[in-house]
C-alpha cells in the first residue's frame, strides 16, 4: 500500500496491473460481441423495458402456441410499397402500422433473429404502455387478447379471422333451476379463461369444482320465476358446454383485503398434474377432455404491488420445458417442468406453510397465478416458415447485428492495441519515476498520477492550481497529497498531457510554513498567556501606561484567539481550494467574509459608529501595558486605545441631544394625553351601534394611528412621536369612502375609530390631517327612530366596496399553506376530553400578548407615521387589504380544541389529496372518510378546496364509517390513496 503523506513513496499507487505479464481481455471494457449472440437451437429473449417483465412473460407464451404464430403469419401486411411488389427501401425503417404487424414482427424476430434477445419497444410503445409500471398481468392477458380478436375479426381469411376463438374461446351456461315448479333457465356465455378462487384450497380440481359448485338463490336473493310469476327459491350453477384447445386457468391469487384497503397476493400452495381430465367437469361427457400442461406463468415476490414475473412454457415440437426470464433462457433437465427454485425466492415467515409432496406428474407452486393446459392430440406438430416479407426484414436486423458484432470486435482490438503501448510506457517510465538523491525533481498529484495508471480513464492534461498557496506557490499542507518524481518523467508527462503549473524543488512556500510555524507556536503558547494575562488583570494601572479594552472582548479573549488561529490556521490548508477541484466560488466565499466581517473581533466592543472610542466606561476597563503586549500577539489588528485617549466627541453631542429629545418627547405625550384624554381610553369614545344623543356629527380615524399614538403616549422615550393622520388608507383611489355604515358598525368596527367634535378639532391642531372623514345623523322631529338618516363625507364608492368584498372573497379562495382544522366525530359527537374543554390561545393571540410585553419603539417596525409629516398615498385594493392586515392586529384565528389536528392545505389541493392527509393524521382510509363542513357533505374527490368553500381556518368535521385499528405498514395504505389506473389511457382500451 502507499505511504500517505510520504512524498517519496510510490508503491501502491495502481503501477501493479501494469508490471508483469498482462491478459489481453483486462486492456478493455468491451464484452465478447458473440455473447450477444443466440446459440443453436436457442430461444431468443426480450428485453426487459423496466417493468414490462409481465408483457414478455405472455408474448413468450403466444409465440409458442403454433396455430396463433401461423395464423397471424398469415395476415396481409399493409405496407404500401411491399403490397406494390417493390420490396422495403433499404434506407427506409420497417414501422409496423397494426398490433397485428407489430406482433408479426416480433414473432419473426423470436423465430431467426441471430440476436440472443431483442428489443420489444416497439410493441410496448404501440399498446401505449408506461415502462415503469408493473401492471396487473391477469388484466393485460384478457385485454389484449380482446383487442387481438377485435382486430383480427376484420381479416376476409377465416383461419386468422376465427384464430383467438378457435384456440382460446369456451362456452358455459349459467343455469337456474326454480325450487317450486322445476323451471330451468339457461344464459349461455363465452369465456376465454376461468377465474379460481384458490383460497381455502390446495389442489387445482378443487378449485374447478368450488368454481361449478351449486349456489342457492333464498331470503332477499330469490329468483324471480317467469313461470311462477313471483320469486321463489332456486339453485344457481354453472355447467361447461365447450372447452377450446389452450384452456387457460386465472389462479386468483391477487385479492382486495377490506381491513388494509389495498390488494395482497395469497402466497398458499396450489397442487397440479401434467395431465387434467376435464370430463368429469363437463355437461356432455361423450368428448375429448384431458389436457397436457404446457405453460406455468410465476409471480416472484410476495407484495401484489412489486415482484418478478417469469415463465415456464413447453415447446410443442421437442416437448422440452424452458424457463423465459426476459433476457436470460434456460432449459429443463430431462424434459421435466422444475419449479423448486422459484418457490425458494419469496420471503420467509414464520407462519408459511411448508410445500407438500408431490408425486411424478404433479406439481405444487405458491407463485402460478396462470395455469395454461393444451388439448392432448395425436397430430403431429405444426412447421411454420416465416413469410418472405417478414424474412427480409428479420434479414436486415441480423444484418445489423453482424456489422455492430463487427465494430465491437474491431473496437476490442483498437483498445488491446492502445492497452500494449500504454504498458510498454508504464513498464519504462515506473523504473525512472523515483528522484534520485541530488538530482532535479517536480512534484505532481497523487490524484494525477493514478488516473494516468487507471486503465479505464484516459488522463487530462495535469492541474496543480489547486496546490498552490496563496503566493502562488506550493502549499506546504497540500505535501502529503502530492509526490516526487524525477524530471525526466515529469518532462514526458508534461509533453505528452500538457498542463501545469510545473512545481520544482523552488516550488514550496517558505513563507506559508513561517506562518504555519507562528501559529502553532502561538497555540501551544495560549494557555500559558492567559494565565499571565489574568494575573496582570489583578494589578491596578496607575498613570498613563495602561490601555482601553472592551469588558466583553476580555472575558472571551481566550476563546476569539483561539478560533482565530484555527480560522488562520485552516485558511492556510485550504488557501487555494481543494484538490479534486471543488474549490469554493467566489460569491461563496465574499458570502462568508462578509458574515465574519459583521461578527465583532477583539476590542471593536468599545469602537463607537464613528470608529472612535466609545463614551460608556461602564463597557470597558484599563489594562497594563505587558497585558495588552500579549493580547496584540494574537490580535496585531485590534484597535488601540491608551488611556489618556479622549472619548469620541461627536458621540458626546449626540448623546445630549437625545437626551434633550427625550425630554421633548415626555412632555409632548403628556400634553396630548391631557387633551386627548377620551382617545386614550376606549370607554370614552363614542359608538356608532348605540349613536349619541349630545352630537350629530362624528369623525373618523384610523384604528391603527389610535394604537400607534397610544404606544408613544404610554412611553414615549422609547416610540417614536406620531405626527400625521393617515386616513387616506380608509378611501378608494378615487377618494370615496370603503365603509358603509352598517359595516363600520359590525365586521369593519376594528378598523375605525370615532372621535367627538371637541377632540376632533384638538387632532387637527396637533397632528397633519391627509382627509377629513366625518358621519352625519340626519333624523326628522317627532319621526321614527328607524327612518334616522346617516350620510358620510366623502360618500361611499360602490365599485372600490364591491371590489374590495370580491378581492376579500378570492384571497379567500386563492391560498396557499393555509391552517385548516379536522375535527373528527364519534356518535354525532366531535372527539374531546373527559374534563371540559381546554382552548389553546391561537399563535397569533400569543403574539399579540408578546408585542405588549416588548418595550416600546420595537413594536411595529414598519410603522411609517414618523417626523416629517405623513405622505399622501393612492391606496388600490390590494393595499387596503395589506393595510389591513398590518394595521389592525386582530385575531380571527380558530380556537384548536384538544383532540383537533391541524393541516396545511391550499385552495388549489383536491379533495383526494387532502383525504391523503387526513388518512396518515388520523389512521383513516380515503374511503372510510365522511367530510362534512358547516353541514354541507364533501364528496367530490376531483373539486379543489378553493371550489368547495374550504377557506383558511375552516373546521371540516369527519366521521369514519370503519376506524382501522393498525396502520403500521403505512406505505403500503398509500396504494389506497392513489387509485390504481390499471390500463387506462393505453392502447389495450382503445378498441
Amino acid at each position: 500500500r502507499n505511504c500517505r503523506g510520504n512524498p517519496n513513496c510510490l508503491v501502491g499507487i495502481g503501477e501493479h496491473v501494469w508490471l508483469g505479464e498482462i491478459d489481453e481481455n483486462s486492456f478493455h471494457n468491451i464484452d465478447d460481441p458473440n455473447y450477444e449472440r443466440r446459440k443453436k437451437n436457442a430461444f431468443v429473449g426480450l428485453t426487459n423495458l423496466g417493468a414490462t417483465c409481465y408483457v414478455n412473460t405472455f408474448l413468450q407464451m403466444w409465440f409458442l402456441n403454433l396455430e396463433l404464430r401461423q395464423a397471424l403469419y398469415l395476415c396481409p401486411s399493409t405496407c404500401s410499397e411491399y403490397v406494390a411488389g417493390e420490396g422495403i427501401p433499404k434506407d427506409k425503417d420497417y414501422e409496423p402500422q397494426t398490433i397485428c404487424e407489430h406482433l408479426q414482427y416480433l414473432f419473426a424476430l423470436l423465430q431467426n433473429s441471430k440476436r440472443r434477445y431483442i428489443d420489444p419497444s416497439g410493441f410496448v410503445r404501440a399498446l401505449g404502455l408506461d415502462t415503469g409500471q408493473q401492471q396487473d398481468a391477469q388484466e393485460f392477458s384478457k385485454l389484449f387478447m380482446s383487442l387481438l380478436e377485435d382486430t383480427l375479426s376484420k381479416q376476409k381469411n377465416p383461419d386468422v379471422r376465427n384464430i383467438v376463438q378457435k384456440q382460446f374461446c369456451g362456452e358455459y351456461a349459467y343455469v337456474t333451476v326454480c325450487n317450486q315448479c322445476g323451471r330451468e333457465s339457461k344464459l349461455v356465455s363465452k369465456f376465454y379463461e376461468l377465474e379460481l378462487n384458490i383460497q381455502g384450497h390446495k389442489q387445482l380440481t378443487d378449485c374447478i369444482t368450488e368454481f361449478l359448485k351449486e349456489e342457492k338463490l333464498e331470503g332477499d336473493n330469490r329468483y324471480f320465476c317467469e313461470t311462477c310469476q313471483s320469486k321463489q327459491n332456486a339453485t344457481r350453477k354453472i355447467r361447461l358446454l365447450s372447452l377450446p384447445c389452450t384452456l387457460n386457468l386465472q389462479l386468483m391469487r391477487f385479492v382486495f383485503d377490506r381491513q388494509t384497503g389495498h390488494k395482497k397476493k395469497l402466497n398458499t400452495y396450489i397442487g397440479f398434474s401434467e395431465l387434467l381430465d376435464m370430463e368429469p367437469f363437463m355437461e356432455q361427457k361423450n368428448g375429448v377432455y384431458v389436457y397436457e400442461l404446457s405453460a406455468v406463468l410465476i409471480h416472484r415476490g410476495v407484495s401484489a404491488y412489486s415482484g418478478h414475473y417469469i415463465a415456464h412454457v413447453k415447446d410443442p415440437q421437442t416437448g422440452e420445458w424452458y424457463k423465459f426470464n426476459d433476457e436470460d433462457i434456460d432449459k429443463m433437465e430431462g424434459k421435466k417442468l422444475q419449479l423448486g427454485i422459484e418457490e425458494d425466492l419469496a420471503e420467509p415467515s414464520k407462519s408459511q406453510t411448508r410445500k407438500p409432496k408431490c408425486g411424478k406428474g404433479t406439481h405444487c407452486s405458491r407463485n402460478a397465478y396462470m395455469l395454461v393446459y393444451r388439448l392432448q392430440t395425436r397430430e403431429k406438430s405444426l412447421t411454420i416458415e416465416v413469410p418472405a416479407f417478414l424474412q427480409e426484414l428479420v434479414e436486415r436486423d441480423n444484418c445489423k447485428f453482424e456489422e455492430w458484432c463487427n465494430e465491437m470486435a474491431e473496437m476490442r482490438k483498437q483498445s488491446v492495441a492502445r492497452g500494449k503501448i500504454k504498458h510498454e510506457e508504464v513498464k519504462e517510465l515506473y523504473k525512472r519515476l523515483p528522484a534520485e538523491a541530488g538530482s532535479p525533481y517536480d512534484f505532481i498529484s497523487l490524484e494525477w498520477l493514478q488516473k494516468w495508471l487507471d486503465e479505464s480513464t484516459p488522463p487530462k492534461p495535469i492541474d496543480n492550481t489547486a496546490c498552490l498557496c496563496s503566493h502562488g506557490k506550493l502549499h506546504p499542507d497540500k505535501i502529503s497529497i502530492m509526490k516526487r518524481i524525477s524530471e525526466y518523467v515529469a518532462d514526458f508527462f508534461y509533453r505528452r498531457y500538457g498542463g501545469g503549473p510545473r512545481l520544482n524543488v523552488k516550488a514550496l512556500c517558505k513563507d506559508c510554513v513561517v506562518e504555519r510555524c507562528r501559529i502553532l507556536r502561538l497555540k501551544n503558547q495560549l494557555n500559558e498567556d492567559y494565565k499571565a494575562v489574568t494575573n496582570l488583570l489583578k494589578i491596578t494601572v496607575k498613570g498613563n501606561d495602561g490601555f482601553w479594552v472592551g469588558k466583553a472582548s476580555l472575558r472571551s479573549w481566550r476563546q476569539l484567539a483561539l478560533e482565530q488561529l484555527n480560522e488562520q490556521d485552516e485558511d492556510t490548508e485550504h488557501s487555494n481550494g481543494k484538490m479534486n477541484g471543488n474549490a469554493q466560488s467566489k460569491d461563496e466565499s465574499n458570502e462568508e467574509k462578509k458574515e465574519e466581517e459583521e461578527e465583532l473581533n477583539f476590542n471593536e466592543d468599545i469602537v463607537c459608529p464613528h470608529g472612535d472610542l466609545c463614551i460608556s466606561e461602564n463597557e470597558r476597563r484599563v489594562v497594563s501595558k505587558e497585558a495588552w503586549e500579549k493580547l496584540k500577539q494574537y490580535f496585531p489588528k485590534a484597535p488601540e486605545f491608551p488611556n489618556n485617549k479622549e472619548c469620541c466627541s461627536q458621540c458626546k453631542i449626540l448623546e445630549r441631544e437625545g437626551e434633550e429629545n427625550e425630554a421633548l418627547h415626555k412632555m409632548m405625550a403628556s400634553e396630548q394625553k391631557t387633551s386627548l384624554q377620551n382617545l386614550f381610553h376606549d370607554k370614552c369614545r363614542p359608538c356608532l351601534g348605540s349613536w349619541p344623543q349630545e352630537t350629530d356629527e362624528l369623525y373618523i380615524v384610523s384604528q391603527f394611528f389610535v394604537e400607534e399614538w397610544r404606544k408613544f403616549v404610554r412611553r414615549p422615550t422609547r416610540c417614536s412621536p406620531v405626527s400625521s393622520v393617515g386616513n387616506s388608507a380608509l378611501l378608494c383611489p378615487h377618494g370615496g369612502l370603503m365603509f358603509t355604515y352598517a359595516s363600520m358598525t359590525k365586521e369593519d368596527s376594528k378598523l375605525i375609530a370615532l372621535i367627538w367634535p371637541s377632540e376632533w378639532e384638538r387632532i387637527q391642531k396637533l397632528f397633519v390631517v391627509d382627509h377629513v372623514i366625518k358621519i352625519t345623523r340626519t333624523q326628522a322631529a317627532g319621526a321614527d327612530p328607524e327612518s334616522t338618516l346617516y350620510t358620510s363625507e366623502p360618500q361611499l364608492c360602490p365599485e372600490c366596496r364591491e371590489g374590495l368584498l370580491c378581492q376579500q372573497q378570492r384571497d379567500l379562495r386563492e391560498y396557499t399553506q393555509a391552517t385548516i382544522y379536522i375535527h373528527k366525530v364519534v356518535d354525532n359527537k366531535k372527539v374531546m376530553k373527559d374534563a371540559a374543554p381546554e382552548l389553546n390561545v391561537s399563535s397569533s393571540e400569543a403574539e399579540e400578548e408578546r408585542e405588549e410585553n416588548k418595550p416600546e419603539g420595537e413594536q411595529d417596525p414598519d410603522f411609517n407615521q414618523t417626523n416629517g409629516g405623513a405622505k399622501r398615498q393612492k391606496v388600490s385594493h390590494q393595499s387596503f387589504i395589506s393595510y389591513q392586515k398590518q394595521g389592525i392586529r386582530r385575531s380571527t384565528r380558530h380556537r384548536k380544541v384538544r383532540g383537533e389536528k391541524a393541516l396545511l392545505v391550499s385552495a388549489n389541493q383536491t379533495l383526494k389529496e387532502l383525504k391523503i392527509q387526513i388518512m396518515h393524521a388520523f389512521s383513516v382510509a380515503p374511503f372510510d372518510q365522511n367530510l362534512s363542513i358547516d353541514g354541507k357533505i364533501l364528496n367530490d374527490d376531483t373539486a379543489t378546496l378553493g371550489s368547495l368553500g374550504v377557506i383558511p381556518e375552516s373546521v371540516i368535521l369527519l366521521k369514519a364509517d370503519e376506524p382501522l385499528a393498525d396502520y403500521a405498514a403505512m406505505d403500503d395504505v398509500m396504494q389506497v390513496c392513489m387509485p390504481e389506473e390499471g390500463f387506462k389511457g393505453t392502447g389495450l382500451l382503445g378498441h
